[in-house]
């Protein structure tokens, strides 16, 4: 082999290299650590917390309880559907973290689960609350309880909620605005501050199963 043929060999197989190394890094999920997830308002806690057992119901009607937050990242909403803005913000960002991830097909579509849970027990029937939740996505789920056992439910992972005064003798419900972030073992892992974004969604969750 020539000189001139060994150098365009060598050429041709260097670009193949950076290519190939170009490809395999965009390819790659992207990872945040610790400090830029905070910077982005996902805030994750420096031990996660073992939540206690509770039951409430999915728009199903199947208890929800430990058991259905075992084996997936599981991103938990506190909302109801009359809320005017900030619910359907949320919940349409975390829609679109789950239609992205069943359209890629890999590993970690199995692994998200999005979950809506009514602040608003009296208005919102399961049947109403899953009306809404799978308008986001199929796979959502709507989560429904008594005042009680959704509020012991609800301070577990730091999310409270009240019912105020509104016009004409109506109310409606303050609540947390935050996604709450359980992990694959059942634990109260952190959370994502207002306000949401499909991006910031996807990447705490890709961060996060990676490296758990």
């Amino acid at each position: 082999m020539s000189a001139v043929a060994r150098t365009v060999l060598l050429c041709c197989v260097f670009i193949t290299l950076v290519v190939g190394m170009f490809v395999y890094s965009t390819l790659q999920t992207p990872q945040l650590s610790d400090d830029e997830l905070r910077d982005q308002g996902v805030f994750l806690l420096p031990r996660p917390r073992d939540i206690a057992p509770f039951a409430l119901q999915d728009h199903l009607g199947q208890v929800f309880d430990n058991s259905r937050l075992l084996g997936q990242w599981t991103f938990v909403f506190f909302g109801f559907t009359n809320c005017p803005d900030i619910c359907p913000t949320s919940m349409s960002e975390l829609g679109q973290v789950d239609t992205q991830l069943r359209q890629s097909g890999g590993e970690l579509d199995a692994g998200f689960q999005g979950v809506l849970v009514t602040v608003d027990p009296e208005r919102d029937t399961p049947e109403v609350l899953g009306q809404y939740a799978t308008a986001f996505s199929p796979r959502f789920l709507g989560v429904w309880g008594e005042r009680g056992p959704t509020a012991e439910f609800a301070q577990q992972v730091n999310a409270v909620f009240a019912k105020m005064p509104a016009d004409e003798g109506g109310y409606t419900m303050d609540h947390t605005g935050n996604i709450i972030i359980i992990n694959p073992r059942g634990h109260y892992h952190g959370f994502i501050k207002l306000p949401h974004e499909a991006e910031t969604i996807r990447l705490a969750y890709q961060s996060l199963a990676a490296r758990f």
